[in-house]
């Protein structure tokens, strides 16, 4: 625990937040995660084991790690998921996931156990047949059966939506609606672009128009702007009488980069310093040939860009040439 405090990047920004992908594998096919052909998987050689995610999990606590989310694909489906889950749950962080809600109920106990409070859900619309059309599957019930089995759970629930102009962004209010009676977080996401999704600038729903929408239906004095946590990458609202809240994450228009605490551990044993960086570094080479992977984690940070992977403005970060170069989501984490 000596070398508490040493992640900090050459912007002084100290990162105590790991996101780690699990799997590449998911049960959905959502359109704006992967591309529509699907994604060559790694080989499972190539791929960290559970052995190898915790000792790297331990390693990051011991250098100021407070806080780690898994994610995946859909981290779920991976066998030895519940493993996973009960030894990290060990490491006294704030331990929490990002799931699409399908296989929920085999794992309430194991999310208990490894004492994690809150779950984040991907659900991009509330209408079924737009759902299965940009899940590519047909799962919509069991989502939101699985939502309300969290809640009744006592589980703090966040659901995550991706909106994309034309598609789900008039169901804003919708989703609102849903923290009338629910202590629901309902979480906007303005639509980002990776490797085959398709990406530009059309399909975006700004953090702006987002407002818009909503005061459309509520008046000033009843949406509350709520305090933002430390690090967060929401901007935190409440309608006054509502039992729930709402945020909205702004990637792109409003970008959070000068607070930005976290780092990303892909499925393939490669540490990520920003979403939107193609630039990687390996770490399951030097681990498995026994030797420490300090440095590598420290020239990772250091490396890191004050502004989305160096993507300053606004002409460098609709270059569909530099999204290209990057992972697809899916193969990310988030």
């Amino acid at each position: 625990m000596e070398n508490k405090g040493n992640l900090l990047d050459s912007h002084g920004r100290e990162h105590n937040y790991l996101r780690i992908s699990i799997t590449e594998h998911c049960n959905l096919r959502c359109s704006y995660c992967m591309p529509e052909e699907g994604i060559a998987l790694t080989p499972k050689p190539h791929l960290m084991t559970a052995e190898e995610i915790v000792f790297i999990a331990q390693t990051f606590v011991g250098l100021g790690v407070t806080k780690i989310r898994l994610t995946g694909g859909e981290p779920l489906v991976r066998k030895d998921a519940k493993t996973i889950l009960q030894k990290l749950g060990q490491l006294g962080v704030d331990l929490s996931l990002t799931t699409n809600g399908i296989l929920v109920p085999d794992f309430i106990p194991t999310f208990k156990e490894a004492g994690i409070h809150t779950i984040n859900i991907s659900i991009d619309s509330l209408v079924k047949e737009k759902f299965n059309r940009i899940t590519r599957r047909n799962y919509f019930d069991t989502v939101l059966e699985n939502m309300t089995l969290l809640l009744r759970e006592g589980f703090k629930v966040r659901l995550n939506v991706v909106l994309i102009k034309d598609f789900n962004d008039n169901e804003i209010l919708d989703f609102i609606r849903l923290t009338k009676t629910e202590n629901l977080k309902i979480r906007f996401i303005e639509f980002m672009p990776f490797n085959g999704n398709h990406w530009d600038k059309s399909k975006l729903v700004s953090y702006a128009e987002i407002m818009y929408t909503i005061q459309t239906e509520y008046a000033l004095s009843e949406i509350e702007r709520l305090t933002d946590a430390p690090n967060d990458t929401a901007k935190n609202f409440k309608i006054a009488s509502y039992a729930g809240s709402f945020a909205i994450i702004s990637s792109v228009t409003n970008p959070f980069c000068s607070t930005c605490n976290r780092i990303r551990l892909t499925a393939d044993g490669k540490l990520k310093n920003c979403l939107f960086s193609n630039s990687e570094t390996p770490l399951l080479p030097t681990l498995r040939n026994g030797d420490s992977i300090l440095p590598l984690l420290q020239h990772n940070l250091q490396s890191k860009k004050a502004v989305r992977a160096g993507m300053d403005d606004d002409l460098k970060f609709q270059n569909p040439e530099l999204f290209s170069q990057n992972r697809s989501m899916i193969a990310i984490g988030g």
